[in-house]
């Protein structure tokens, strides 16, 4: 097991942006494709963002797509979600997970996931 750690939720106004942070620990994620997933309460849990670390192929679900933008540092073991336009929809608890491959939108190809961050927008 390798821990991941989200960071960056909290509070905002339906039209606000928040951005978050996932950091791996102990170790880098070169080989590994990275991922955002959600879950709002009583809600299964939904594929938000993928980005391969050894390269820069991104895919997003369509409900957030224009509006989040997925990214790495030039370290490749930190991962950001830039979330703008948020809406009352988006609040969920946001993970972030580690994939061997090279990132998809299924959460049972993710061998590592962190423990959450809330994201709650009003409206």
């Amino acid at each position: 097991q390798v821990p991941l750690v989200e960071s960056g939720g909290g509070l905002v106004q339906a039209g606000g942006s928040l951005r978050l942070s996932c950091a791996a620990s102990g170790r880098t994620f070169g080989g590994y494709a990275m991922g955002w997933f959600r879950q709002a309460p009583g809600k299964e849990r939904e594929f938000v963002a993928a980005i391969a670390w050894n390269n820069s192929r991104t895919h997003y679900a369509d409900s957030v797509k224009g509006r989040f933008t997925i990214s790495r540092d030039n370290a490749k073991n930190t991962m950001f979600l830039q979330m703008n336009n948020l809406k009352p929809e988006d609040t969920a608890v946001y993970y972030c997970a580690a994939s061997p491959g090279s990132g998809s939108a299924y959460y049972y190809e993710y061998d590592f996931w962190g423990q959450g961050t809330q994201v709650t927008v009003s409206s």
